[in-house]
């Protein structure tokens, strides 16, 4: 007798082998919806992609076609990356994963032929600035002291403790939408452009970055989405990283922030869409304020919407 797995294979839905809170965005809100109210195979979200094995980028390659991936990771989440994939290749005493880690480096990074990837970080200068006078005099004193020493995991993890995890996801989302201007212009000047499609966009967990840059977009394709569908795809990806609860948690402590970080809060969408408004007048508003223009938007719209 055959044995019947529970997985259809054929499914656009079904898992990849080392790629987790991957998800087409079109499709997850349609099913949610009931109804075909944005394209689908436009637009993927996902965590990381450093783990993809050679049948997962093979799928993202002749599948799904990928032509763009949009990495919004931080410069010390590249090189945590990093030192992970070096610690993994060496031998057990090869002291090779105790080299410093450049700025720039790399090799982390899956590289899917025929895509382009581009990393743009949500967390830049601007972001860490607003972050920095947030800080107490002594606090802000010791982050600068421990960053000019070749201390930046330390400041980073000051800055966690002292700023981050008190203001929270829905807090830092504000502060990225106030403080990460250039870097969201990029990110959408990125996507207005017809050869960007299909896209993927993610940062470590694929949850809180990639959940404000695809709750714009969401907002951007107009009241035919819900608010309702808006936050079943946000809050998708707390259970959806559930396999890799541990690592995460090892990685949000060096950042000096809780478990909370793990989490999902269901008001985040509602949250952030009423800062949208109250601050900036909407999302229409808000781009359109940092240098996207409405025939940019427009165009965006286009590729979203059925």
């Amino acid at each position: 007798m055959t044995r019947q797995s529970s997985i259809d294979l054929a499914s656009p839905d079904r898992p990849f082998d080392n790629i987790i809170n991957f998800r087409d965005v079109g499709r997850s809100v349609n099913q949610f919806c009931g109804a075909q109210i944005l394209q689908e195979s436009v637009l993927f979200r996902s965590a990381r992609l450093d783990d993809a094995s050679e049948r997962d980028t093979r799928r993202l390659t002749e599948e799904l076609h990928i032509s763009t991936v949009i990495d919004l990771r931080s410069q010390t989440e590249h090189q945590m990356a990093t030192r992970k994939r070096r610690a993994e290749n060496a031998s057990s005493d090869d002291d090779f994963p105790e080299k410093p880690v450049t700025p720039g480096a790399d090799e982390h990074i899956l590289s899917i032929p025929g895509a382009q990837c581009t990393r743009i970080s949500l967390t830049g200068k601007g972001f860490e600035r607003a972050l920095l006078w947030r800080l107490d005099w002594v606090n802000y004193f010791k982050v600068l002291g421990l960053a000019v020493t070749g201390y930046r995991p330390d400041a980073v993890r000051l800055i966690g403790e002292q700023v981050m995890q008190p203001r929270g996801l829905t807090g830092l989302a504000q502060d990225t939408l106030d403080a990460s201007t250039s870097e969201l212009r990029t990110v959408f000047e990125l996507l207005a452009r017809d050869d960007t499609y299909p896209a993927l966009v993610h940062c470590t967990q694929g949850k809180d970055r990639t959940g404000l840059v695809v709750l714009m977009l969401l907002l951007l394709a107009g009241e035919s989405v819900p608010e309702a569908a808006m936050t079943d795809d946000y809050v998708r990806s707390e259970l959806e990283l559930v396999p890799e609860f541990e690592e995460r948690m090892r990685e949000i402590r060096a950042l000096g922030l809780g478990e909370d970080y793990t989490r999902c809060p269901p008001g985040f969408v509602a949250a952030t869409t009423r800062y949208l408004a109250d601050r900036y007048g909407g999302v229409r508003e808000y781009l359109a304020g940092i240098g996207v223009p409405s025939e940019m938007q427009e165009r965006i719209r286009r590729k979203l919407l059925v």
